[in-house]
């Protein structure tokens, strides 16, 4: 019989191996990772942008509601039919204070809002004026009057306002004199707590002299020059070769024969 063959069969090459592996495994697919990165903190200049316009905001805020408040206190005294605050409201505003309405803080307080017009305030003048007061109801006007009182007295100041007082007189268009009268008064007003005897003796003269009915703004300003330089009463340091306007040349002369 024939012998049967007893060789073992061969063992699988490498090769093969190789490609059953490949063809039963298969490669598992990475699913893309997602960034846990935190998001960057915002930066010191953007906060500070940020609370800027957070500050302004606010600001701009505040300022309204001031402005709203002024003009409601406006409104309170102003002539509906005007748009404006009148003498009688003006007297109405005076008596709210407790102030005389020829006292001369309301003239300060005219200067202080640039009122053109004598017994008259705009609204756009009585922003102005409380505004810089920092002022936005009757009670705080009131306690503002000794500080505005004070600001006008300062040199810088009170020539200025000085000044104002006679420009305030000028009621009509194009004029630019005020009468001996007013002047007398206004001289009383707003330089008699100052120069008591010097004032005394000018408005004496002008209620006697008879050349002069009407003053200009120059001969205005020359009597305060006169009360603030001018030794009085010896009047020792008077040039009338000086620049000075011929009435006071007239009042010194009227002045010294008085005293003979």
């Amino acid at each position: 019989m024939p012998r049967t063959s007893k060789r073992k069969a061969a063992p699988p090459s490498s090769a093969s191996v190789k490609s059953s592996d490949s063809l039963s495994v298969r490669p598992v697919e990475k699913k893309p990772r997602t960034s846990k990165r935190k998001a960057a903190p915002p930066s010191s200049e953007s906060v500070k942008s940020s609370s800027v316009r957070s500050g302004k905001a606010g600001a701009v805020k505040a300022v309204t509601k001031e402005v709203d408040r002024i003009d409601q206190l406006f409104d309170s005294y102003a002539n509906k039919d005007l748009g404006l605050i009148d003498p009688e409201g003006v007297e109405t505003l005076c008596s709210g204070m407790g102030v005389q309405h020829t006292d001369v803080r309301i003239l300060m307080l005219a200067w202080k809002m640039k009122a053109k017009k004598q017994g008259y305030f705009s609204k756009d003048e009585w922003r102005t004026g409380l505004k810089a007061l920092k002022v936005d109801n009757l009670e705080k006007l009131k306690k503002a009057l000794p500080t505005l009182e004070t600001e006008v007295m300062t040199p810088p100041n009170f020539e200025d306002f000085y000044a104002y007082a006679f420009k305030y007189c000028l009621t009509e268009e194009m004029q630019k004199c005020v009468d001996v009268e007013t002047i007398c008064e206004l001289l009383n007003l707003v330089l008699g707590s100052q120069f008591c005897a010097q004032v005394d003796s000018i408005t004496e003269y002008l209620k006697f002299q008879s050349d002069y009915r009407v003053l200009t703004m120059d001969q205005w300003v020359n009597f305060y020059r006169f009360c603030h330089e001018i030794s009085f009463p010896d009047l020792h340091n008077y040039d009338s070769d000086q620049a000075w306007p011929l009435i006071l040349d007239s009042f010194v002369e009227w002045l010294r024969e008085k005293r003979k």
